[in-house]
C-alpha cells in the first residue's frame, strides 16, 4: 500500500513481548529521523478497572466475556475510525490507559486503571505506530487489519507468554500469582477467537522460542534469558526478503522453511533492525504527497 500516511501496528497478546519491539521501532524513528505518532491499544478499552470490578462484583456471569481481548470490551470502532482518518488525512484522536508504571501521569494526578482525555494526534507526523491487541483484528463488524501497512506479530511459545506475564503482572502492576493465572485462563476463549487468527495476517512474525523447560508456566520462575532462546521470524512474502544477506548479518542464523529465518534470542534485535529498518525507509520512500 502506498500512501501519504502509512501506519505500522505491532500485535499481540498481553505479556507476549510487544513493548521489546515498540522499543526496538522507537530507537530506530530516532536515529532515522522519523517522527512518528505513537498509540497505545489499551488507550482502546471500554472500560476502567474501577468500571469492570463494579461489573464483576454485580454480575458476575460476566467475567469472562469482558475480557481486554474481547471486542465487548473495547472502542473498536474508534481504534478503526482512528486508522482510516489517519491514512487518509493523517489525523485523528487517541488517549493514555494509565498503569502501575506510569509513574509520571500518576504523579500529575491520573489513578492507575484510568484513562487520560481524547486529544489529537500531534500535527505533521510521518506515520501512525500502534502497538497492543488488536492491529490485525477481522471480526463481521471490524476490519482493522486492512488500514494497515506494516503489521509485525509477536508470540512467543504460549508457555513463555505466560510466563512472561505472570512476572510481570506481579513485579510491576501487584497483582497476585493467582490473580495472574485466573486472568488468564477466563480469557483463554477469546485468545483463541480474536489474538491468535491475527498472526495469519501479519507481514511478519516474531516468535521467541525458549531452549530451558518451562513445562509447567504457573509456578515461579525466572524468564528464559535470550541467550536460553532462538527467534523464529515468518515472512508472509518471502520473495520481497534477501535471505543470504541477512544469514550473512546474522552469526549462526538459519532457515527451517522458505519463509522463515531462525535466530539466537540474544541476536534478536539485531534481526529486528536488519529487517524493519528497510521497510520504515520504504514506506516513507513510497509516500503519496498531494
Amino acid at each position: 500500500m502506498s500512501r501519504e500516511y502509512p501506519i505500522i501496528a505491532v500485535t499481540g497478546s498481553s505479556g507476549a513481548g510487544t513493548t521489546t519491539v515498540r522499543r526496538s521501532f522507537e530507537r530506530m524513528f530516532l536515529r532515522e529521523d522519523v517522527h512518528a505518532a505513537v498509540v497505545d491499544g489499551d488507550a482502546f478499552h471500554r472500560y476502567t478497572r474501577d468500571d469492570l470490578h463494579r461489573i464483576f462484583r454485580e454480575e458476575p456471569e460476566r467475567k469472562d466475556e469482558l475480557s481486554h481481548f474481547a471486542v465487548e470490551a473495547n472502542l473498536l470502532d474508534r481504534l478503526e475510525g482512528l486508522f482510516s482518518e489517519y491514512g487518509e488525512h493523517g489525523s485523528g484522536t487517541f488517549r493514555h490507559y494509565i498503569h502501575a508504571e506510569d509513574k509520571q501521569k500518576i504523579e500529575a494526578g491520573y489513578r492507575v486503571g484510568t484513562f487520560t482525555e481524547w486529544q489529537s494526534l500531534p500535527c505533521g507526523t510521518d506515520l501512525l505506530f500502534y502497538e497492543g491487541l488488536h492491529g490485525g483484528l477481522v471480526t463481521e463488524e471490524y476490519d482493522i487489519a486492512r488500514h494497515v501497512d506494516l503489521l509485525v506479530g509477536v508470540a512467543p511459545t504460549m508457555n513463555l507468554e505466560w510466563i512472561q506475564k505472570i512476572d510481570r503482572d506481579t513485579k510491576l502492576r501487584g497483582y497476585s500469582q493467582e490473580a495472574v493465572i485466573d486472568t488468564i485462563l477466563g480469557r483463554m476463549d477469546d485468545y483463541v477467537r480474536y489474538i491468535q487468527p491475527q498472526f495469519s495476517r501479519t507481514h511478519i512474525n516474531f516468535q521467541r522460542v525458549p531452549t530451558v523447560d518451562t513445562s509447567n508456566p504457573f509456578e515461579v520462575q525466572d524468564i528464559p534469558t535470550d541467550a536460553e532462546s532462538f527467534v523464529v521470524i515468518r515472512f508472509r512474502d518471502p520473495s520481497k526478503v534477501d535471505f543470504p544477506w541477512l544469514l550473512a548479518m546474522i552469526k549462526d542464523s538459519f532457515m527451517t522453511r522458505p519463509h522463515t529465518l531462525v535466530v539466537a534470542g540474544a541476536r534478536m534485535s539485531l534481526a529486528m533492525e536488519l529487517i524493519l529498518a528497510p521497510l520504515v525507509r520504504h514506506l516513507l520512500a513510497q509516500r503519496r504527497f498531494r
